[in-house]
Order: C-alpha cells, then structure tokens, then sequence
C-alpha cells in the first residue's frame, strides 16, 4: 500500500528518474540508502516500485504512533526501531527474519535526519553500526541506494517544511534515485560500515549530478 501510495502521489510534488546499474534489488537483500529529507522514504519506495521492489522498511518508532500511517505500517510488516531503548535491537532481529523469508529490507544508515534547514544537497553523514551488524548476522548483499533532490520538497523548519510541500506541486522540482552495485560487507564492523558508506554516497553521488547538483556532488 505504502510503496503504491508514493507510486501515485509521488509525480503531483516532482520528477523523478531511477537508474540502477543492475535492475531491482534480489530477494534477500537490504537495501541502503542516504536519509536527507521528510520526503525521501516517498521518493526512495516509488523508486523501488518502480524496479518492482517493495520493502520492509526499518523507521523511527515514533511513525507508528500517527493515526492511519500507524496501522499502515503495522499491517504491512515494517519495522519500528526503538533507538536508544532497550528495544532497539529488536529491529535487528525484525529484519533478520524478514531477509529470511525473501524480503528487500531498507535501512537507512545515517539513522536519522542531518540538522541543517537549507534545502541543499551534502554528501551522506556518518552511518550507524546497524547495517554492518545486519549483514554480518544475515549474509545478505547490500545495495546502495543514493537520492537527491527530496531536500527540494522539504527540508528546513516547520514552516518551511510546509511551504515546500505547499509549492511543489508548481515546482516540481527534478528528484533522483539510483542503485549501485550489490556488495557482500566484510565481518568487521568498522570497515563493513566504511564501505558501505563509501558505497551510498558513490550512488548519492550520481544521483546528485542527475539531479542537477553537479558542483555539489563534485566537491
């Protein structure tokens, strides 16, 4: 529903183009993507639809507790990460078992928004130990996803954040999503954190310079 719901919504706010170098994620794969915007988990499910993708997503706990995306969630199977509790680890084992059964999981290893209010583009923050301590467990491969653009339709304080949405649909600004190749990430957890850094922003990369930030995505 969710994936089908950006799918939809998604051309009313921008344009988005997708562009992988090997088509849809496998079964069993996580996939990892850069966090910038309110907007980008839209911008990033309607990319993987497109590809013919739907995952279970791993998202701040706090979703849940919104009327109707709630039980949106919940019936879908995704995944609700309780970061700094003692639950947190649970997400970890949620996603396990949804790569067990065949599901593309998607985590974003930055684990959160950056804290900036301009709407421009920056390569991904640091990542979290998370996605390294996901695959190690799983085997799975990893397929880096950048995005670049969503900072366009949102981004900035509340009032900003609503003037964005407000005036994208007249805007519609140029969105891009794009997969690099699948990796399998090394036991260590420092350095399987490292490349997949080094792997997400190389995608975030490309998707920056379609996206028309060639100065930014250069720097």
């Amino acid at each position: 529903m969710l994936s089908r719901a950006a799918t939809l919504l998604l051309p009313a706010f921008g344009r988005l183009d997708v562009t992988a170098d090997t088509g849809s994620p496998a079964p069993g794969s996580i996939v990892a993507a850069n966090h910038t915007s309110l907007a980008d988990p839209a911008v990033v499910l309607a990319a993987l639809n497109r590809l013919g993708a739907r995952p279970v997503v791993l998202a701040t706990a706090g979703l849940w507790r919104i009327p109707l995306l709630g039980p949106a969630l919940r019936r879908e199977g995704h995944i609700a990460v309780h970061r700094g509790t003692a639950r947190a680890a649970e997400s970890l084992d949620a996603a396990a078992e949804a790569l067990a059964a065949g599901r593309v999981v998607l985590i974003y290893g930055e684990g959160g928004l950056p804290r900036r209010r301009d709407s421009g583009e920056l390569p991904p923050g640091p990542f979290r130990s998370g996605l390294a301590r996901l695959a190690r467990a799983t085997g799975a491969p990893v397929v880096p996803l950048g995005q670049a653009g969503s900072r366009r339709i949102t981004s900035g304080g509340p009032l900003k954040q609503f003037a964005g949405l407000a005036t994208a649909p007249v805007r519609r600004p140029t969105l891009h999503v794009h997969l690099g190749t699948p990796l399998h990430l090394p036991a260590d957890t420092a350095e399987a954190t490292a490349r997949a850094h080094g792997a997400v922003t190389a995608a975030w990369t490309v998707a920056a310079r379609r996206a028309g930030w060639e100065a930014v995505a250069a720097a």
